[in-house]
């Protein structure tokens, strides 16, 4: 990635190539020695296809219908059908952003090399995405075996001029919106319908912006389980270096170097350091490098996965420089699907702890002389009491969705594909969690900073004052009931933005 733009190689693209991408805040060329690396991948198809070789997919019919021969004449007519007979998807639409990711990746298996694609294609994914159009992609009917072959065939459909795309200006029939921007449909040919929709593409761009997001989130909830510590006067000693130091685990080491960069010169924490008969915190406080921490290290687990995936050959057939076509199964899913199930259930475990210390600041048994549910009147007012019933609901939910899709299996394609990953699940339901756990740190921002305004005139660390201020630029002081559905969303959007971490991000205590 240089400056704006994205150069795809197939070997190269990173992570945050993939989200500036999705974001539209970089352009997208195919490099030259990827363009030349496809042309002679291409002349290896083309000299099957002169041969009338036997080659899967190539001049045979797919899945179970593979030992079926094509004749040379339907060869471009094989093609064309296996895109229209594979667009099965059904459901909501994936995010334009996903869609994007999702393009960029398929167009970066193109650039390696190894699917016998002609350069054209790329190039067609790269103006398409250059000029803001993104076809309707379903986001249910892929099991991730085979790749996401759904999602990538509706994909596909509009390289073809078929179907719709959607423009900055509205849908409109395919042919027409890449004509207007001065894009011509592709005839595909022999080896380019597979090659466009082999792959694991769909569920690795939801899963790579989830994981963008996801650390986002865990630097975001030691913010908040920060604040929350201060509302409740508690006490950083369980962060000290040499608790975590003689356990010796990454993540927990880094979780506790960041909780003590933003509890820092704390007034609150001077104000009881002496005479509180407290001893130590509830888990929720005390543990938080303990729970935070190994959700970094499952998330850094993650990130290796994915990260791989990107420059992923994922053909099938694959296209060697030797004149070898070789067929395996890199479509598998299994890996990014295990990562995604991963992340679910690291990310479950934030939301778990959240809500506990949500719980906590609004209790009155509870929250070290606050008053009930943070209230100004408590009874004639209800404060955040019905806000931790919401938190209480979304960490609920994330429960129920972490449950592994990558342990399930049903055979398809007339059991040819008899073990399949469901990592398309394992992606969409790692996004809805990523939604509710931002969601459940936004009620605790929105709680901890009521707490924290409740101590005044003792002020909290001066990171936390910094995050404080960015709270209030967004949701004011509760003073008195008000609907609280637009001050959780305004949070959650802050958390997306990352408006929240930027000063502590810099200490580098995440790395």
């Amino acid at each position: 990635m240089t400056g704006s733009q994205v150069d795809i190689d197939g070997t190269s693209l990173t992570l945050d190539a993939v989200r500036a991408v999705a974001d539209g805040a970089a352009t997208v060329r195919l490099a030259p020695e990827a363009a030349e690396r496809m042309r002679r991948s291409r002349a290896v198809v083309d000299g099957v296809v002169a041969r009338n070789e036997v080659v899967y997919g190539v001049t045979t019919g797919f899945g179970k219908l593979s030992e079926v021969a094509i004749p040379p004449a339907r060869l471009l007519e094989l093609q064309r059908n296996l895109v229209r007979s594979h667009a099965a998807g059904v459901g909501a639409r994936l995010p334009e952003r996903e869609v994007r990711a999702m393009m960029l990746l398929r167009a970066n298996v193109l650039a390696r090399g190894l699917s016998g694609a002609r350069p054209a294609l790329a190039e067609l994914l790269a103006g398409m995405l250059n000029d803001f159009l993104y076809p309707p992609v379903p986001e249910q009917g892929s099991v991730g075996a085979s790749g996401d072959l759904a999602p990538l065939a509706h994909l596909a459909l509009s390289l073809i001029g078929e179907g719709t795309l959607v423009t900055p200006d509205g849908e409109r029939p395919a042919a027409d919106a890449l004509r207007a921007a001065g894009l011509e449909p592709a005839v595909l040919q022999p080896k380019e319908g597979i090659a466009l929709i082999n792959g694991t593409q769909a569920h690795t761009a939801v899963a790579a912006l989830a994981l963008h997001d996801a650390l986002q989130l865990w630097t975001t909830a030691h913010v908040a389980g920060a604040m929350s510590l201060e509302a409740l006067m508690g006490t950083p000693v369980a962060f000290d270096a040499r608790i975590h130091d003689v356990r010796g685990q990454r993540g927990q080491c880094e979780s506790a170097a960041l909780l003590r960069a933003l509890l820092e010169d704390s007034e609150i924490r001077e104000a009881h350091r002496h005479g509180d008969p407290r001893v130590q915190d509830a888990y929720a406080l005390r543990c938080m490098p303990q729970v935070h921490g190994p959700v970094r290290d499952a998330l850094r687990f993650a990130e290796d996965l994915v990260a791989r995936e990107l420059n992923a050959a994922t053909d099938n057939p694959l296209v060697f420089d030797d004149g070898a076509m070789l067929s395996g199964g890199n479509f598998h899913g299994q890996a990014v699907a295990m990562a995604c199930d991963v992340m679910s259930i690291a990310l479950t475990n934030l939301a778990t702890m959240s809500e506990r210390r949500i719980d906590r600041v609004v209790h009155p048994d509870f929250n070290y002389g606050l008053p009930a549910f943070l209230a100004s009147d408590p009874g004639v007012h209800s404060g955040f009491m019905i806000a931790q019933v919401t938190a209480a609901a979304l960490a609920s939910e994330c429960k129920v969705l972490s449950h592994p899709a990558s342990v399930d299996t049903i055979p398809t394609d007339g059991n040819k594909e008899d073990v399949v990953p469901m990592a398309m699940g394992a992606a969409v339901k790692l996004r809805r969690i990523v939604a509710n756990v931002r969601r459940v740190l936004a009620v605790e921002l929105m709680c901890a900073a009521q707490g924290i305004d409740l101590r005044a005139p003792l002020r909290p660390a001066a990171a936390l004052r910094a995050a404080h201020a960015a709270v209030r630029a967004r949701v004011p002081r509760l003073a008195e009931d008000r609907v609280l559905s637009p001050d959780i969303e305004a949070l959650a959007g802050g958390i997306a933005a990352d408006a929240f971490t930027p000063r502590i991000a810099a200490q580098e205590v995440t790395s």
